[in-house]
């Protein structure tokens, strides 16, 4: 059994990190000392690594918190898994493509600039950003 810091430091987070996933109900202890301190297993330091390890793919804790559930759900089966999978992926590749646009878009502006000494009021990457005729959301 672990006490929070040493779990920490064998899973790598913070004792807040593991607070937090246990405010999210993510990991629980496996049991408290009889002053009231936490005690962690093996399964919670494989649980945290499971996590850090989804989270680093681009899962959410929400996203996580399902598949814990999936793994954990009688009828659940790999393809439901990789259903999840699938979908960040798909939403993953959606953030590229804004991203690229975004630094086309910077490309642009600073082509437009030759990043002389004027004054911001002549800055043509300021006057394009100010005459844009882009919508607001």
């Amino acid at each position: 059994m672990y006490t929070i810091g040493k779990i920490a430091s064998l899973a790598g987070v913070s004792p807040d990190t593991l607070r937090y996933y246990e405010k999210e109900h993510l990991i629980a202890p496996a049991s408290k000392t009889g002053a009231g301190y936490r005690l962690y297993n093996d399964e919670a330091v494989r649980r945290i690594r499971f996590i850090k390890t989804a989270q680093h793919c681009g899962f959410s804790l929400s996203d996580i918190q399902a598949l814990l559930t999936l793994k954990q759900a009688e009828r659940a089966c790999c393809r439901d898994v990789r259903s999840l999978a699938i979908e960040k992926k798909l939403h993953i590749a959606h953030k590229l493509r804004a991203l690229q646009a975004m630094s086309r878009a910077l490309d642009e502006l600073i082509r437009g600039c030759e990043g002389g000494a004027a004054p911001t009021d002549e800055c043509p990457i300021l006057a394009a950003l100010e005459n844009s005729q882009h919508e607001v959301s």
